[in-house]
């Protein structure tokens, strides 16, 4: 098949959050949280589609609202907690290429548990994944973490070992901060991927490139992180 040269949305939003009920659609302000990952795209002038991928009718009708929707109604078989990012864009490539329907070289993957995004900070991503698009697998945005991960451990055998190196020597910890490499974090903001990869049976690839986003991580996952973006959005009167 061939593809098209172009960037489109693709905006996951499954129904079964656990810790938040209904998280995708709960009113964050004035709007549903999936319409902040809907306007983002359809203010974008680089991405020609959006994907709305969920298992709920209930939500597209919601969704559908903000913009036009091209609607991946997906099973529940790949809609479950330990469902992966992976089997979701694959599902909807699959039922695209038995419709003989369009798709796009790139899929820009906006997460509506990330709502705080700006225009400029996708159109950054688009612009340097399509000119280094030869030499990377897919971009991935991430931050810098406010502490090191060579600080951080693990429980093995009633025993502190470090999470990230087998033979840590443990008095290394003491040491300060500086004397350790600076670690990142995935942040979810805006992540790309090629479709022709996808088609041949990953996502990510090898060859992935960073896109440091130093901007506040507004990543949903509780009530708690719930008013801490309410607030923000409220008191720096973020626009997307």
């Amino acid at each position: 098949m061939k593809l098209k040269n172009e960037f489109w949305a693709f905006i996951p939003a499954r129904s079964g959050s656990k810790a938040i009920l209904n998280k995708n659609i709960k009113k964050l302000n004035k709007l549903p949280l999936i319409a902040y990952s809907i306007l983002a795209a359809k203010k974008n002038k680089n991405i020609k589609n959006i994907v709305f991928s969920s298992d709920s009718l209930d939500y597209y009708k919601i969704a559908k609202k903000y913009a036009p929707l091209i609607f991946h109604r997906r099973s529940k078989r790949i809609s479950g907690d330990n469902s992966g990012d992976f089997e979701v864009f694959k599902d909807f490539i699959d039922s695209r290429i038995r419709n003989n329907e369009t798709l796009p070289k790139y899929f820009v993957h906006l997460r509506p548990t990330t709502p705080l995004r700006k225009n400029i900070i996708i159109n950054k991503a688009i612009n340097f994944f399509e000119k280094n698009s030869h030499n990377y697998s897919a971009l991935k945005s991430i931050n810098k973490m406010s502490s090191t991960s060579y600080k951080t451990f693990r429980i093995k055998n009633k025993k502190l070992c470090s999470i990230l190196e087998k033979n840590f020597n443990m008095d290394e910890y003491n040491k300060p901060r500086s004397n350790f490499e600076i670690t990142y974090k995935a942040n979810g903001i805006v992540d790309i991927y090629k479709s022709e990869n996808i088609i041949n049976g990953f996502l990510l690839g090898k060859k992935v490139v960073p896109f440091v986003v130093n901007f506040f991580n507004s990543d949903i996952d509780t009530y708690e992180d719930f008013e801490i973006v309410k607030q923000f959005i409220k008191t720096k009167k973020f626009k997307i």
